[in-house]
């Protein structure tokens, strides 16, 4: 009896091994497919994901290397604005830039141009004054200077601050936490002297109005700087109606604070005399 389960054992073995094998090789396969999919995700593919309550505000794609710009695409400093579709909702802008484009924020005119989406009038969270909506640039107006709105070379030239192409609703979250994180990346690299591609698209989905989100992608000609992230476009204990722009405070509602913030990377809209708007 002894003899024939070794014998049975000795049989069955090939076979075990050839199933842990084939379930390696999908588990494998799985992740591959998983990795190339990611790598290829698109705005449209980006607009049908929706933030939950709790969620980090960031989403790392493609392990934060960009795939729609590519270091040889630099020509000479401009900017591509895709402009306005046809509800008004800006498009993509993607920048070449260079030291010579920084500037001061101590410069900033008003801004009268309203986004869609737009409805900033104040909340109270708490018993706290919130600004909700701020006009978020596409491309910030620090790394802006010496072009012309059309984003051509233009020497003498302030940055574009109330530039329909460049302008979209954002919250205060997004505009003043987690996208001036990506920004002083970019205004970092720019001081050194490299040459960095900044392409910024702000993820409609459908016809709303509001964007869900802002995906931004960067790199330096000398491979020093890259990011490939989802900035979703949410405030704390305020949610949005992106069809419309419009908001409600709900203090379940969280969206956890950004970590390594610094509040020097962003003068204060609220404090400053940027004029934020409302009509």
């Amino acid at each position: 009896m002894r003899m024939r389960k070794n014998l049975w054992l000795v049989l069955l073995m090939p076979l075990i091994l050839a199933g842990c094998s084939t379930t390696s090789s999908t588990t494998s396969q799985a992740k591959t497919n998983t990795a190339v999919q990611e790598s290829k995700v698109t705005a449209k593919q980006i607009s049908n994901w929706t933030y939950k309550s709790g969620e980090k505000s960031v989403k790392i794609l493609n392990n934060d290397k960009p795939n729609e710009i590519k270091k040889t695409d630099f020509n000479q400093s401009h900017i591509d604005y895709e402009g306005l579709d046809n509800l008004n909702r800006t498009k993509t802008a993607t920048a070449y830039l260079m030291r010579n484009n920084l500037g001061r924020s101590n410069t900033r005119t008003e801004q009268v141009w309203r986004p869609t989406g737009w409805h900033n009038q104040p909340k109270y969270v708490n018993g706290t004054r919130v600004i909700a909506q701020n006009r978020g640039h596409l491309i910030a107006y620090t790394m802006t200077f010496n072009l012309d709105k059309s984003g051509q070379t233009a020497q003498g030239e302030l940055g574009s601050i109330d530039n329909p192409y460049n302008l979209f609703t954002q919250t205060e979250f997004s505009n003043q936490k987690t996208m001036t994180q990506i920004e002083q990346k970019v205004r970092d690299s720019l001081a050194q002297n490299k040459k960095v591609i900044y392409r910024v698209t702000p993820i409609f989905r459908g016809r709303e109005l509001m964007a869900r989100g802002v995906w931004v992608q960067g790199l330096s000609t000398d491979g020093s700087l890259q990011f490939n992230r989802y900035l979703w476009n949410v405030q704390d204990k305020i949610k949005f109606d992106y069809a419309t722009g419009r908001s409600t405070v709900d203090t379940s509602w969280r969206v956890p604070a950004v970590a390594n913030y610094q509040s020097k990377y962003h003068h204060n809209y609220q404090k400053s005399h940027y004029n934020q708007r409302s009509n």
